[in-house]
């Protein structure tokens, strides 16, 4: 027995228990690798299911896992092989894809075409007439790991640089050194994208390239993700006297030059310089490396570490995706503008306020 089928076996007596717990409810496997008219087209199994008195044949697709690009080319498919059984058997047929996870965007496509859907998670939408059953549960966690991941580190790297570079086509080589990253997570990186339907592609092969398609969807994920880790950014709060923060944000610039430290400036500091939104604001945040440089500047400026009343906020920052495409404005260098409207999303105050002015009038997004 390979590992493909027994995983697939595992999924399908998944299902298969799932629909047994269910209140006067009754499932039993009639088929498995079902033929069709002998045209070589087949489903990985059929289950007769009984439920309030209705009884409901279910046509089942089993994968792995299922994002966006998946649903669609498996619906043709699958409406023309229920479409094929109704007429042999008369009988009402549901067609359902079973997978150890699905995607959000996935169940969003299969449901809106009236396509079933289990996954090992516990989600279950069978649409039958008189027996419509629908149990939403989140995304089992490997799933949702694997999303996650694209969030992160190098592969964040790439999303930045897609949105960026949103109205451009992109090979794997020519992003990948836009992102600073190796091309194989440049392509690994795509790859996701891709399936999720956030990027589209043209070519073939080494000449194939990508841009994305769906900035919204792909932000909008990235802005879940933040929220769901519910982390403010790490950062020591100092105040430091003398001088309004225009003043000083140019006199940590010139320091910060002249001793080679790289530096940008984020959040309300950052915003107000791109797009103007607030009538003040009362600190500045900026991001630096973690170098002795800093603690003399801030040894050099009288700076005093607080618990409140802070009007600098120093957010250490060890790896060089946050600094990627950052601009020069007014002579102080910004964080980039998606940098920005992210790190904003875990401020305080206004600032997820302004981060939606920011995406609106900056992004377009």
């Amino acid at each position: 027995m390979t590992e493909r089928f027994e995983g697939e076996r595992k999924t399908l007596d998944a299902l298969t228990s799932a629909l047994e717990s269910l209140p006067h409810a009754h499932a039993e496997i009639s088929k498995v690798e079902h033929p069709f008219n002998g045209m070589g087209r087949t489903i990985d199994a059929a289950i007769d299911l009984e439920i309030a008195g209705k009884e409901v044949v279910l046509l089942v697709e089993i994968k792995k896992a299922v994002y966006p690009r998946d649903v669609r080319q498996l619906l043709w498919q699958m409406r023309d092989l229920r479409n094929t059984y109704i007429h042999e058997r008369k009988t009402q047929v549901v067609a359902l894809v079973a997978a150890d996870s699905i995607s959000q965007g996935a169940r969003a496509l299969l449901q809106a075409e009236d396509v079933g859907f289990f996954d090992t998670g516990g989600s279950l939408f069978i649409p039958a007439k008189g027996a419509y059953l629908y149990i939403d549960r989140p995304v089992p966690k490997t799933f949702e790991k694997s999303v996650r991941t694209l969030f992160t580190g190098k592969r964040s790297q790439v999303l930045h640089a897609l949105l960026i570079k949103q109205d451009e086509w992109l090979g794997v080589t020519g992003l990948s050194h836009i992102a600073e990253v190796s091309p194989a997570t440049a392509s690994e990186t795509l790859t996701m994208l891709e399936k999720m339907e956030w990027v589209s592609a043209r070519g073939q092969g080494p000449s194939k390239e990508r841009r994305v398609s769906n900035a919204p969807g792909l932000l909008n994920e990235w802005k879940t993700q933040i929220q769901a880790s519910r982390r403010q950014l790490p950062r020591r709060r100092y105040y430091v006297p003398g001088g309004d923060l225009s003043a000083l944000a140019h006199r940590i610039a010139m320091h910060c030059e002249g001793e080679r430290i790289e530096y940008a400036l984020t959040q309300e500091a950052a915003a107000q310089r791109y797009a103007p939104f607030l009538s003040s604001y009362s600190r500045l945040a900026i991001r630096v490396p973690p170098v002795r440089g800093v603690e003399q500047m801030l040894a050099d400026f009288d700076a005093r570490p607080v618990t409140e009343g802070a009007n600098v906020d120093i957010l250490e920052t060890k790896t060089q995706s946050e600094f990627l495409f950052k601009e020069k404005v007014d002579n102080l260098w910004l964080a980039s503008p998606v940098q920005v409207y992210l790190d904003l999303l875990r401020g305080e105050g206004r600032a997820r306020d302004m981060a939606e002015h920011i995406r609106k009038e900056l992004l377009r997004i």
